[in-house]
């Protein structure tokens, strides 16, 4: 089977699939595992070369829709009738709803369930961790500066933080995404921010920039020097990667209730 992906989050779906050698192109941003930057490159996720699509003659095309702008990707595989599965995921149940979907489109449906088991298992296990904290600390989840936006109700990011023992600050949102205001984060006062801009490596965050913004001098976060960059590909990025974003997350924020984070995707054991 020839496959290509035009999502990040979707070429690791493949990766736990254990397809990545029937992978024959993918997006710009796709980096993960190492194997995938050596194929053909069809674009960023916004705007996929559909010529070299066609090129590749792919049996099927996973696309996303976890993007807002990505639906013009969708409606072009429609209309060059080229053979595609869509996902767009919110939450980690359906992120694991949908590692079972594309398992079965690509043939692989009895190493999906055995993935979506270790999958569950995980989830379960933290839940019982994160029962356990008597305090949970609040967090803003800065996606970007300016305008800002951050995850509401509707986001896996709210589950996460739940599951590592936190509280997100916009869960009273019904939104996946939130644009809000620096005034609107100021006055929710969060314990820590997590800085994880999308498309941006940690080492090109500066969190100066969130100290000097106005009137933010008195925020608990600032003031305590809570500041947290974090990995956009373990937290921004609707797969199973999500499940090693929350050993980080849990261990930063209660140590003395979480495994220490030894780096290493709980689904693959023994690889870092």
């Amino acid at each position: 089977m020839r496959i290509i992906s035009i999502c990040p989050s979707n070429t690791e779906i493949v990766e736990y699939l254990g397809l990545t050698s029937s992978l024959v192109g993918v997006d710009d941003f796709s980096d993960w595992p190492k194997e995938v930057t050596r194929l053909p490159r069809l674009g960023p996720d916004l705007n996929i070369d559909m010529d070299k699509v066609e090129e590749l003659q792919p049996d099927i095309v996973l696309a996303s829709l976890s993007v807002p702008g990505m639906e013009k990707n969708v409606e072009e595989l429609e209309k060059r009738k080229i053979p595609h599965i869509v996902l767009n995921p919110n939450s980690l149940e359906e992120i694991g709803e949908n590692l079972l979907f594309a398992g079965h489109h690509l043939g692989v449906s009895y190493k999906a369930e055995a993935v979506h088991k270790q999958y569950r298992d995980f989830l379960e296990l933290y839940h019982t961790l994160s029962s356990k904290v008597d305090h949970k600390l609040n967090l803003y989840w800065e996606w970007w500066p300016k305008p800002i936006f951050t995850p509401g109700r509707v986001n896996w990011l709210t589950e996460v933080s739940e599951l590592a023992g936190g509280r997100n600050v916009f869960a009273s949102e019904n939104q996946a995404s939130v644009e809000t205001d620096w005034e609107d984060v100021r006055r929710r006062d969060p314990d820590i921010i997590c800085m994880v801009w999308v498309g941006v490596k940690t080492e090109k965050m500066n969190p100066d920039l969130v100290r000097k913004r106005p009137n933010w001098s008195n925020m608990k976060a600032i003031q305590q020097d809570q500041i947290v960059l974090l990995d956009e590909n373990l937290f921004c990025r609707p797969s199973p990667r999500l499940l090693e974003g929350i050993q980080k997350l849990g261990s930063l924020l209660h140590p003395s209730i979480f495994p220490e984070y030894m780096q290493k995707d709980p689904l693959r054991s023994g690889e870092k």
